[in-house]
């Protein structure tokens, strides 16, 4: 039996944590399984890395910041590989590069297109325990890449998914996946389980502890997925098909992204294509546009309004200074002061008046929603901010998402 463990930067961040997940992996094996473990970079080291970065230049070329990005990881599958063989455990470490990770060339932001699995088969079939530096891998042209913040959980899932592994666990510094933020909502209450579709819309929502890419992996190819903390044995949360779920709540977790930035653009032509040219030339920038919304026509013109990442702000403004003309947009405005607010319940497919319930709560509250946008398991709602945390604390009140 093949197990895939990954293992968070908080569960690296010193010797002593490296010799605790060495000794987690070690009993892995001794149960008679075959592991491989991906972990992260050390602690805060990616963002002490991004620090340098800015003192050298405000505009690093993305191919050399990848180079800069990936070392951390190297240092961590280092230490925590001789930290095994201090154990007397057969090990191997190896970079993405090594593991075969084929990636696309999206410096700072790669997908992976291929796993070649021929290294990592040789190494279990030695008995190693093979450590994977995550975050990362190569593309066609032997160039470093890495996969994104969070980029870690999809290497591992990736790698479960080419080796057919039996199981994929995810440790971090929590017990599992929590109905909302608990450091927001102290009764928020942990989920034994949770559907790929619920997961999923957490996960791009704001919710941190899996990536929203690795919860796509694995419900595409139905590889069970086991959030746990590395700093207990309990059991945590896991994510696998809703057919096997029976749902007590219509809403199942609240989620809170405060990485989230507005931008809106005013009278715009209201004919074919504007929008393709807009959405477009952001996509060709590799910037993710979240919500959108646009207005009701007037005199042949509306607004259009959506939502970036706050990393991406910068970029999408530009695009949208370069069109402007084209799209006949008389100005455009931005706002980094908002945050995203959701609900995610699989149950609201087929329970009418979810969304009013919501409305309500954050009306008696007294916050203003600037934009809304819906799907079968979802409502999102931009609101100031300041206003982030007690939203969350009114939703997870009204759905009673403290009650088991």
């Amino acid at each position: 039996m093949i197990v895939v463990q990954k293992y968070g930067g908080s569960s690296v961040a010193d010797a002593e944590r490296i010799r605790r997940v060495a000794r987690r992996v070690a009993a892995t094996r001794a149960e008679g399984h075959e592991v491989v473990v991906v972990v992260s970079a050390m602690g805060d080291t990616t963002d002490e890395i991004i620090q340098l970065v800015k003192e050298i230049t405000g505009c690093p070329p993305e191919r050399e910041m990848d180079v800069a990005l990936s070392t951390g990881e190297q240092v961590s599958i280092a230490l925590l590989a001789m930290a095994l063989n201090e154990m007397g455990e057969p090990v191997t470490c190896l970079t993405g590069a090594q593991a075969g990770i084929l990636t696309d060339s999206s410096h700072t932001r790669a997908k992976i297109l291929n796993v070649n699995t021929g290294r990592l088969r040789v190494e279990l079939k030695r008995k190693n325990i093979i450590v994977v530096a995550g975050f990362q891998g190569v593309d066609r042209l032997g160039d470093i890449t890495t996969l994104g913040r969070g980029g870690s959980d999809t290497t591992a899932v990736a790698l479960a998914v080419a080796l057919k592994a039996d199981l994929c666990e995810i440790y971090t510094d929590v017990d599992g996946v929590y109905t909302t933020d608990p450091r927001l909502v102290p009764e928020a209450r942990k989920l034994e389980a949770v559907s790929y579709e619920e997961m999923l819309e957490l996960a791009n929502l704001g919710a941190v502890v899996l990536h929203h890419r690795a919860v796509e992996l694995a419900m595409e190819y139905g590889v069970p997925l086991h959030v746990r903390s590395s700093f207990n044995y309990n059991n945590g949360t896991v994510v696998k098909e809703a057919d096997y779920l029976e749902k007590s709540h219509v809403v199942t977790g609240v989620a809170c992204d405060m990485n989230a930035a507005k931008i809106g653009i005013f009278n715009v032509f209201d004919k074919p294509g504007i929008a393709f040219t807009l959405f477009k030339a952001l996509a060709d920038k590799n910037i993710n546009v979240d919500m959108i919304i646009q207005s009701a026509m007037r005199d042949e013109r509306n607004d259009i309004s959506f939502t970036c990442s706050q990393a991406d702000l910068k970029k999408a403004l530009s695009v949208v200074e370069s069109l402007k003309m084209n799209l006949g947009a008389d100005g455009y405005t931005h706002d980094e002061g908002v945050a995203k607010v959701s609900i995610v319940g699989a149950g609201m497919a087929s329970n009418p008046g979810v969304a009013a319930t919501m409305f309500e709560a954050l009306y008696r509250e007294g916050i203003n929603l600037e934009m809304i946008s819906t799907s079968e398991i979802k409502v999102s709602c931009i609101v100031k901010d300041e206003q982030a945390a007690n939203a969350v604390r009114a939703l997870h009140k009204v759905f009673e998402l403290d009650q088991g």
